[in-house]
């Protein structure tokens, strides 16, 4: 059994490390006969992992391949159990996993809320690229504010900040510059995220952990990442377990309008 285990932990430790921005460990106990494997998420968000098991005369309590939601900051939550088949005949196991930021089995969400112009009171900033645009929002409902570097960003929608990035300089107009993205990403109360990127460097003022009210400072603009000039793009979507994400059509509002879906080449006001 010893050799076993140590075989189960660097199967484990080899996903940890590839993924490994996000806090979250697994790990196994032995409980009489059966093999208990549990999670332990230090994120301020669920998160959602999917296994792939290889069992030798042992049952599993989780199928394979089938999606777990771990609660946010959440200790010793049981992912399954191994229980024998046939007693007194040599078992063993291991399996691998893949894990991402979210409840990657949500489909509900608030569709009648209504976010705030990210940007200042008595501003009047344009979008220069919309839903679905043609430079970099194909099959993406996100938006680009028009903003000068440096100009304030607010928060749209209060919740809890779970991802802080302002430490990248470089940018290009090309998606090998994605990578270096400075954003503030938000978790709302029903469970959707909110991207704020291409941030000034150290254009943040928030921190991971942070839950953070409507209309407040969170950060700067800028051009850092995939970006050919200054702006803010904006989008607020649910994550999936491959890394896609289901984008949401949010409806704003402005000095025109108390609920209103913003287009391309068009100018908005914020008079609140």
């Amino acid at each position: 059994m010893k050799r076993i285990f140590l075989i189960l932990v660097l199967l484990i430790q080899s996903a940890l490390f590839s993924q490994q921005k996000w806090d979250i460990r697994f790990y196994n106990e032995i409980v009489g006969r059966d093999i208990e494997v549990f999670a332990d998420n230090n994120e301020p968000m669920p998160m959602s992992a999917q296994f792939n098991f290889k069992l030798n005369n042992l049952a599993s309590t989780l199928s394979n391949d089938e999606i777990v939601v771990i609660p946010a900051n959440s200790k010793r939550f049981l992912i399954t159990k191994f229980s024998e088949i046939k007693p007194n005949t040599a078992n063993s196991f291991s399996y691998s996993n893949t894990y991402n930021f979210g409840n990657a089995l949500q489909e509900d969400f608030d569709a009648d809320y209504i976010y705030s112009l990210p940007f200042e009171k008595g501003k009047t900033q344009s979008i220069f690229q919309g839903y679905d645009g043609k430079f970099s929002h194909k099959n993406e409902f996100a938006l680009d504010f028009d903003l000068k570097s440096g100009s304030p960003i607010l928060a749209a929608r209060e919740g809890i900040v779970v991802q802080v990035v302002n430490q990248f300089t470089q940018s290009c107009p090309d998606i090998s510059c994605a990578k270096y993205n400075n954003k503030i990403l938000i978790m709302h109360s029903d469970g959707t995220f909110a991207d704020y990127s291409h941030l000034k460097y150290k254009g943040t003022v928030v921190k991971k952990g942070e839950f953070v009210k409507k209309d407040q400072l969170i950060g700067y603009s800028g051009s850092t990442g995939f970006a050919s000039g200054p702006h803010l793009h904006f989008a607020v979507f649910i994550n999936r377990i491959d890394g896609k994400r289901t984008f949401i059509k949010t409806k704003f509002k402005t000095s025109e309008s108390d609920a209103i879906l913003l287009e391309e080449g068009k100018s908005y006001t914020k008079d609140y």
